[in-house]
């Protein structure tokens, strides 16, 4: 199963239930708050856990640019496609 296609959810200790938009770069995630999609949160793992960062929107969209960037360098034409796809979703 490709991970672009599973729903992930995180608990967030103050914003409550998150919803994982996609992997933005090695070992960082973008998530946004369920039902109101403003705030926008980088969520990292290293060996201590999970480390949350409140990113602005229009950063948020600036990491999905570069991420479908990065797909359409590489060739991965499928998960470009499946990015593409929550970018419209999520900003348009």
């Amino acid at each position: 199963m490709n991970p672009e296609n599973s729903e992930t959810y995180l608990n967030h200790p103050t914003w409550g239930l998150l919803y994982r938009i996609c992997m933005v770069d090695d070992h960082q995630e973008l998530f946004t708050t369920l039902y109101a999609q403003r705030l926008f949160f980088l969520v990292a793992t290293d060996v201590k856990g999970l480390k949350f960062q409140s990113i602005g929107r229009t950063e948020a969209r600036m990491m999905l640019e570069n991420r479908l960037r990065s797909l359409r360098r590489s060739g991965q034409s499928q998960e470009y496609d499946q990015v593409q796809s929550i970018f419209q979703r999520t900003f348009q």
